[in-house]
């Protein structure tokens, strides 16, 4: 009875409900694009802190025990999150790969000219500065490079890092703003709407009250209207939302190549937009009934 009842209402005013719906669809897919570029900057971010950046070249009369307590050392260190160990023979097959254009720069190199070397990613950036000091001074380090930037000058990267946490932070804070003026506009949309029909069905709520009627049962047709228009808008956001991060992806890959600013996996990436569904539809849920009990509290005192 009650679905019937807004249904009713919905197509005797469906102008009223296309605006409903279009002011919340555009509110939801700036939300969930908002929360996509979010999480793909941080993403960005991740990568750049956490990337191979420390470069440890070995002395080649360093022996084996202190090789090894210096390796223990560095895989029990808090800041470090990854270490990979580059064998002599291992460089040289990088430095063909480098010079794979000019084949006769790599004929004649044997591999013991090469050191062998750690390439350590540290958990943030930040800590590359006084781990560089600190494993300087092992005496089974020949040398330290730093692949982003030398020692020198180690603010190319941390610049970029910078900048894009700057962006992010930017992104976060400005973006839910405007995303809470838009929720906001789409509240004030529904007072509205739920109000005109309110306002239109007085005597029909006055006599339901006189009979004995609750309040819910008065409220339960415009709730579910009101349901119907929240409901539908996030569903049309999210899925615009959806399309264009689906589509836009490959050429987002293209250009960013190694970084997973996405999941990579399918699955990973369902869960991400299905958190986002979960959590709009419970948004729209709340600006249906407080809109709705708004409305209906502002009817009583007319």
């Amino acid at each position: 009875m009650h679905f019937k009842t807004a249904w009713k209402n919905v197509c005797r005013s469906p102008f009223q409900a296309m605006a409903a719906i279009f002011v919340l669809s555009v509110t939801f897919f700036v939300v969930t694009i908002l929360f996509v570029l979010t999480y793909s900057f941080s993403e960005i971010i991740k990568y750049f802190e956490t990337r191979p950046q420390i470069i440890v070249f070995i002395k080649d009369d360093a022996s084996v025990s202190d090789v090894d307590q210096f390796r223990e050392r560095i895989q029990n260190d808090h800041r470090i999150s990854e270490i990979r160990y580059v064998s002599k023979e291992e460089a040289l097959e990088i430095y063909k790969q480098a010079t794979a254009d000019n084949p006769l720069l790599s004929e004649l190199i044997d591999p013991s000219i090469f050191p062998a070397s750690y390439e350590i990613s540290v958990k943030t950036i930040d800590f590359t500065k006084e781990l560089i000091n600190e494993i300087s001074k092992e005496l089974v380090v020949e040398s330290v490079g730093y692949t982003a930037a030398s020692f020198k000058d180690p603010n190319s990267l941390q610049k970029v890092v910078d900048r894009l946490k700057t962006f992010t932070s930017y992104l976060r804070y400005g973006g839910g703003a405007f995303a809470l003026f838009l929720i906001g506009t789409s509240f004030l949309v529904l007072i509205v709407i739920i109000s005109i029909r309110m306002a239109s069905r007085k005597l029909e709520v006055e006599t339901l009250e006189l009979i004995g009627a609750t309040s819910w049962f008065i409220m339960a047709p415009i709730l579910i209207e009101g349901l119907f228009y929240s409901i539908f808008g996030v569903l049309f956001g999210w899925f615009a939302g959806f399309l264009l991060v689906l589509y836009s992806t490959p050429y987002l890959i293209s250009y960013f190549r190694d970084i997973a600013f996405l999941p990579t996996a399918t699955n990973d990436l369902l869960f991400m937009f299905g958190f986002i569904l979960v959590l709009e539809l419970a948004i729209a849920f709340f600006l249906a009934l407080f809109g709705t009990s708004v409305a209906f509290s502002r009817l009583k005192k007319i």
